[in-house]
């Protein structure tokens, strides 16, 4: 990794927020409690940050979560940026705000809700400087998303969908209609994926329109008779809500820039690529600005309008990971070559921002376990990390005005808005600030080892409530999914550290090899390894925290964790008999049948060295079920396992569990089957997360205690 400057205030810097924290628990100090699922639970989850255009307002969602959907709520919040008063709320709906808009003046807010008479999200105003309702703007069929204003604030960009053959809003009317009436019930596809995460795809397809900015304004498709839109492979990349084109207006309002694929339906067979394009603001044909195979996205522009930015991708032909760099393009457009300014820095960027002054490009990425910000110039030059806060990661960073703004959060410190443009970050809100200060929780300690091949693991340790040096305890070994993660200093809420602590458990967190914030080739080390060399490194890792804490229980280990790190938790039962009990959330048993069933299929060939039929050894050698009947070896399925599942989950189907359990019931092996027929790849309510956490914990007292 090449050297980045640091900054000068780091030693402040950990003194002040410690100072911070530690002012914010005084109150009550004598009152600090293990934490509780309602703790985790009923934090306020703090949405990214929009600063206003002149850098005065930043707004942001708030959710006030509950165990029952129908009582949680989730508004948009306003902060002044200019003094210290308190935030204040601007919307109070359960159904909740997406995609903030500033208008170029700073005085109205479009964004996208779905209110009484809505079936689907529609573009809402609102006048901050006068107050007042919102205002619908849109009453599109299949619904609104990422609207933006345009530079002199009359128009608004936005994406919705149509239905093939679709030429306005009478005719998806009249589509969405048909088939809401249609007598038959099935799917039918043509080209691949037909499934993402918990969602069957249907045949809609992404378009970008503008309109006025005023209720029922007339909205046109711009893509509408574009060849490029009629190719059997244009699209983007798919999302929750459907497709994004990371849309955005030139600096001049004459067009639109946005980045698009044209080869999605090759998903199958070959990597897709986004690239970038230009499409005139009458409309007509989209011309393409980049020609190579790299992938594109978040785009936008500088504020003296002479640079186009971005995040690029190499797509590196029989590669499983590419580096995120930033690249840039003189503007208007010459040369489709980008210019990649974060050519040596090995690591991946999360995210930029771009503050009004122009002098700088501000930027996150991680590192073992941490995101802070950094900056460069224009050019690429200068790079140097910027006041951040010590500890913790920041998981949003936006720019508005000279203000630059985000979301910083650490596992002991739940999510809250920072400003990062003065000297040293300033915290904004204070939504958890008081319940996180009653919770008996350490922040986690970091340590490094060496693998024997010469490879530096970093790990961190998570120690209980009341937690005793003195003391032995039982070791948990927390696997993170991916592989191309990091375990970060976070507040997490699926697999929250310290409420798996809590019972009396030493947490170990380790980024094997695989994992991301650590360079392109420990990322890339997994290809042609997908689970054992990981599952190595995990077992060298328990290794050495033995023998680092003298409070850990040698004897007493469990392992566990979701999607792949549900894979590796499989393949460690299947491999090592050291451990009391597993864990396995969403994880794979077959590697064949994972590439079959998934709803991403290349990336997995192209990981093991090639398709299923190609008799590669990796294909059935690091195939959990492979290994279950391995006794003679001393190894083979023994460890009691509990296996819990979404059925909704088409990224690591319920076919994984439902094989798991039938071969340690074969086997005779202690297992548990939970099913949660009404969750995906993730348990996201709140019941169900508290059921979850109580087999979980129930499991591992059965067999640590």
């Amino acid at each position: 990794m090449p050297v980045v400057k640091l900054s000068k205030l780091t030693a402040l810097l950990i003194l002040s927020v410690s100072a911070h924290f530690a002012y914010a628990a005084d109150p009550v100090a004598a009152a600090k409690h293990a934490i509780t699922h309602e703790d985790v639970w009923l934090m306020k989850r703090i949405g990214a940050p929009v600063p206003s255009p002149d850098g005065k307002w930043a707004v942001f969602s708030v959710t006030d979560t509950a165990y029952d959907n129908k009582d949680q709520w989730n508004d948009l919040w306003i902060k002044s940026l200019t003094d210290d008063s308190a935030p204040r709320r601007l919307t109070f709906s359960k159904g909740g705000e997406s995609s903030v808009s500033w208008s170029p003046d700073s005085k109205h807010l479009i964004f996208v809700a779905k209110r009484e008479g809505d079936e689907a999200g529609q573009i809402y105003r609102m006048d901050v400087a006068s107050g007042g309702e919102a205002q619908r703007l849109t009453t599109l069929t299949l619904g609104v998303r990422s609207p933006k204003y345009s530079p002199d604030g009359k128009q608004i960009l936005f994406l919705s969908d149509v239905y093939p053959g679709n030429t306005d809003e009478e005719s998806v009317k009249k589509s969405a209609k048909e088939r809401k009436d249609r007598k038959y019930n099935a799917r039918a596809y043509e080209s691949f994926p037909p499934r993402y995460f918990d969602k069957w795809l249907d045949d809609k397809k992404v378009r970008i329109f503008v309109m006025d900015a005023k209720a029922d304004a007339k909205a046109r498709d711009l893509l509408a008779g574009s060849k490029l839109s009629d190719l059997p492979g244009f699209g983007g990349s798919q999302g929750d809500e459907g497709q994004s084109l990371d849309a955005t207006w030139a600096p001049d309002g004459q067009s639109i820039v946005f980045a698009a694929s044209t080869n999605r339906h090759e998903a199958a067979r070959a990597s897709s690529f986004t690239q970038i394009y230009q499409l005139p603001l009458p409309g007509g044909e989209p011309v393409q600005l980049t020609k190579d195979t790299h992938s594109y996205k978040a785009l936008r522009f500088s504020p003296d309008a002479k640079t186009l930015f971005a995040l690029t991708e190499a797509e590196e032909p029989n590669k499983v990971y590419d580096l995120t760099r930033v690249a840039s393009f003189a503007w208007p457009f010459t040369n489709p070559q980008p210019k990649i300014l974060t050519a040596s820095l090995d690591r991946s960027i999360s995210r930029i921002a771009l503050p009004s002054d122009g002098k700088r490009v501000f930027y996150s990425f991680e590192h073992a376990g941490l995101e802070k910000v950094y900056s460069m110039n224009y050019s690429g030059g200068d790079q140097r990390e910027e006041p951040s806060l010590p500890t913790g990661s920041i998981n949003s960073l936006n720019a508005g005005g000279k203000a630059l703004v985000g979301v910083w959060e650490s596992s002991i410190n739940p999510p809250e808005v920072y400003a990062f443009s003065g000297s040293t970050p300033k915290r904004l809100t204070s939504f958890n600030v008081e319940r996180a200060a009653g919770i008996d929780w350490q922040a986690p300690e970091h340590f490094w080892f060496k693998t024997p091949d010469g490879r530096n693991i970093h790990n961190m340790i998570v120690k209980p409530a009341n937690f005793d040096p003195n003391k032995k305890y039982p070791l948990f070994a927390v696997i993170h999914g991916g592989a191309a993660s990091m375990w970060r200093d976070q507040f997490v809420i699926r697999w929250n550290y310290h409420l798996l602590a809590k019972p009396g458990y030493i947490v170990l967190l380790t980024d094997y090899k695989g994992s991301t914030g650590y360079g392109e080739e420990f990322a890339r080390s997994i290809q042609f390894d997908p689970l054992k060399g990981p599952g190595n490194e995990v077992n060298q890792a328990v290794d050495e925290a033995i023998r680092k804490y003298s409070f850990i229980d040698g004897t007493k280990l469990a392992a566990g964790g979701a999607s792949y790190g549900g894979h590796l938790a499989n393949w460690l039962q299947a491999t090592t008999t050291r451990y009391k009990a597993i864990v396995s959330h969403a994880g794979e048993m077959d590697l064949v049948m994972q590439w079959g069933t998934s709803d991403s299929v290349y990336g997995r060939e192209v990981n093991s060295g090639g398709p299923v039929w190609s008799n590669l050894p990796v294909w059935r050698e690091q195939s959990p079920i492979m290994q279950a009947g391995n006794h003679e070896k001393g190894t083979g399925f023994r460890t009691p396992i509990l296996i819990s599942v979404g059925e909704l989950d088409y990224r690591v189907p319920v076919n994984n569990a439902l094989m798991n359990f039938a071969a340690q019931q074969r086997l005779n092996v202690p297992s548990k089957l939970v099913v949660f027929p009404d969750e995906n790849h993730w348990i996201l309510k709140g019941e169900n997360s508290r059921y979850f956490y109580s087999e979980v914990q129930g499991w591992l007292a059965k067999y640590l205690q």
